[in-house]
């Protein structure tokens, strides 16, 4: 196997939270954390930053990333998709070492309490069923089957066939992605412009694992945990 790259997409701006990507959650820059897990996989080469931010990406270095390049602006915006950004990054790396990573692993700063295993879990899931795309999932929070919609006031089942009064263990399982982990061969990426190919696989990762920091909620409930999992080290 060749080169394994871990891009990390860090951009500047966010609405929700200001700053989001370098604020401080549980001691360290919220990036940093994603970082680090990413440095203590077994399965990634090297860890790249992906930022148009120069603030974000002297913090990257910091905490041990190579931040060899600064995103375009014009990738950075809110409604920028993660596909251009990360194959720019990989045709950054391409055009100026003159050869391209066989595997991306994709890694949201977003997504701090991933941990190492759950990166090398997503990457040896590829080598061993040959899939050309993994990524991280969760248990659905809330059931589409329990789901309704309105017209006007009057209420009515997403889905047909599903009683009201149908017990949860009496539903199949649903999942959804988590946004910590997506993991692409090089052809999937760049070839067919496409993050999940079409034999995707999916490792499962706990509820708590699955945090994605959109709100602050999200951030202050990331932080009680990531303290309490300090303090457990202690």
């Amino acid at each position: 196997m060749n080169e394994v790259v871990g891009i990390v997409t860090a951009r500047g701006g966010s609405k929700s939270i200001p700053r989001k990507n370098i604020r401080l959650l549980a001691g360290k820059p919220l990036t940093a954390w994603t970082i680090e897990a990413a440095l203590q996989s077994r399965s990634l080469s090297r860890v790249i930053v992906s930022t148009e931010d120069e603030e974000i990406a002297e913090i990257s270095k910091k905490w041990g990333a190579e931040v060899p390049f600064l995103r375009p602006v014009e990738l950075a915006q809110d409604e920028t998709l993660h596909l251009p950004v990360v194959q720019h990054a990989v045709s950054w790396l391409e055009s100026r070492e003159g050869h391209a990573p066989e595997v991306i692993v994709t890694l949201q700063p977003t997504s701090p309490l991933r941990r190492a295993e759950h990166i090398d879990q997503a990457f040896t899931l590829l080598q061993e069923t040959g899939a050309d795309s993994v990524v991280s999932v969760c248990l659905a929070e809330h059931s589409p089957y329990w789901m309704m919609r309105l017209e006007g006031d009057r209420v009515y089942p997403f889905l047909n066939g599903v009683s009201d009064e149908a017990r949860r263990q009496d539903l199949p399982p649903l999942y959804r992605p988590n946004g910590a982990i997506y993991v692409t061969r090089y052809n999937v990426l760049m070839k067919k412009n496409r993050i999940l190919g079409q034999d995707t696989r999916a490792i499962v990762m706990g509820a708590e694992s699955s945090i994605d920091i959109d709100t602050w909620l999200d951030f202050k409930l990331a932080e009680v945990i990531l303290k309490e999992r300090e303090n457990a080290r202690r």
